[in-house]
């Protein structure tokens, strides 16, 4: 048995650590003398000490590791460092998408960029007789998959969609949400149809005044063209937002493959005060 003095220098791990992982009932000690009240550590403890340390200089939690230290084979610990690739894989990459941020930030700090503001035009918008399919998505980046199962839809009942058509998206939450978003897809149709599989036929609302602007580029340049309403909304005091916003993507991944060359129209409806 060896005090754990030295158990620290034959394993090469701090004291500090041998009573934390005590407490949490990762490593107990192998015996407790009952007259001095010292920590008795066994050289056979030393093998799951090393699976203690390798588990949490791969990334896992007490938890995980009380758990994969009491389940210890083969397949187990496979799928649970499976598991932990995963995770890893994807904070790196929300890290880089961090560091991006900060390089396009100090790339525009050094070539001293002006926001661009975007122009704000007020138009009426009719009615429109669609074909819409409405869900609550996880999050506006999945919008794809709304329009996704409504073209499938549209190619499964073969509904014959005109030329000069086009389609639109409505979000119908009254503040921005980072989860659980309300979005409608919308495609203009020259007839009804029978609701189905969560495909709705109707009329969409008259908007008599819109102010709509155009977004070139990626859509993160989305971001900004919002904030040139709220500097519009400022100036022109007399309106105020109501009703759901829109959205047309005239130029998208799916016909266009330089990102530079996106088209997005945005539209919120807006009152006189």
């Amino acid at each position: 048995m060896f005090r754990i003095g030295e158990f620290s220098k034959l394993t090469q791990v701090s004291i500090r650590m041998l009573r934390y992982y005590d407490e949490m009932d990762l490593l107990k000690p192998a015996k407790i003398d009952e007259f001095t009240g010292y920590r008795l550590f066994s050289v056979e403890q030393i093998p799951l000490l090393h699976k203690i340390i390798f588990l949490r200089d791969t990334g896992f939690t007490v938890a995980e590791i009380t758990a994969a230290v009491r389940k210890w084979d083969n397949e187990f610990i496979t799928n649970q460092l499976q598991n932990k690739k995963q995770e890893i894989i994807s904070a790196i990459k929300h890290e880089q998408e961090r560091l991006d941020k900060i390089d396009i930030a100090l790339n525009d700090l050094q070539e001293e960029k002006i926001a661009i503001h975007y122009n704000v035009s007020l138009k009426s918008i009719p009615c429109y007789q669609v074909m819409s399919l409405r869900k609550i998505i996880p999050n506006y980046f999945c919008e794809g998959m709304l329009w996704k199962e409504l073209s499938d839809f549209v190619e499964k009942e073969n509904i014959h969609i005109l030329q000069n058509s086009f389609d639109f998206a409505i979000y119908h939450d009254v503040e921005y949400k980072e989860d659980n978003v309300d979005v409608e897809v919308c495609i203009v149709v020259n007839q009804n149809g029978k609701d189905r599989n969560g495909v709705t036929f109707r009329e969409t609302e008259k908007i008599d005044t819109m102010a709509c602007t155009m977004v070139y580029g990626p859509f993160e340049n989305i971001a900004v063209a919002y904030e040139s309403f709220a500097h519009w909304l400022i100036q022109q005091s007399k309106y105020k937002m109501t009703g759901q916003s829109r959205q047309i993507c005239h130029r998208g991944p799916w016909n266009e493959k330089d990102s530079e060359k996106y088209l997005t129209e945005l539209q919120i409806p807006v009152e006189i005060k």
